[in-house]
């Protein structure tokens, strides 16, 4: 249902950068990039019938500010990978809001994830649903 997600930057140039490396080392890439005229909007993806996430400069021109409550959880098919993507975005100079670990009990529906955010403040999980 979802097509992609969109966080506001300040500095376009920078978010480029980490998510060029974050999303990078998932397997994704810039599928679509506008300039600054449309405030710089770039979306990472695997595929076009996948959904995306996106930074961009405001369109109203006033700063990016973070939404407190919002997050982007982005899923990955190893816990391995979790761990590894919660290490590339703060290798990255992004935060820990979480480090990568079991929520709730182990089993068929287990949640094991990591929490960070991004430059800017934009705040993401990485989780892999499902046993060890």
């Amino acid at each position: 249902m979802i097509g992609y997600a969109t966080l506001g930057t300040n500095n376009i140039n920078a978010a480029r950068g980490f998510y060029d490396g974050l999303l990078g080392s998932i397997g994704a890439g810039r599928i679509m990039e506008f300039g600054d005229e449309l405030g710089g909007f770039t979306m990472w993806g695997t595929s076009w019938d996948k959904p995306g996430v996106a930074v961009t400069l405001p369109y109203d021109k006033n700063a990016a500010t973070v939404g407190n409550g919002n997050m982007i959880a982005l899923t990955v098919d190893t816990r391995a990978k979790v761990d590894a993507l919660h290490a590339k975005a703060l290798e990255l100079g992004g935060t820990c809001e979480g480090p990568p670990g079991l929520r709730g009990d182990e089993g068929p529906q287990a949640l094991y994830g990591a929490y960070f955010r991004d430059l800017d403040g934009n705040k993401l999980c990485a989780f892999r649903m499902g046993p060890a």
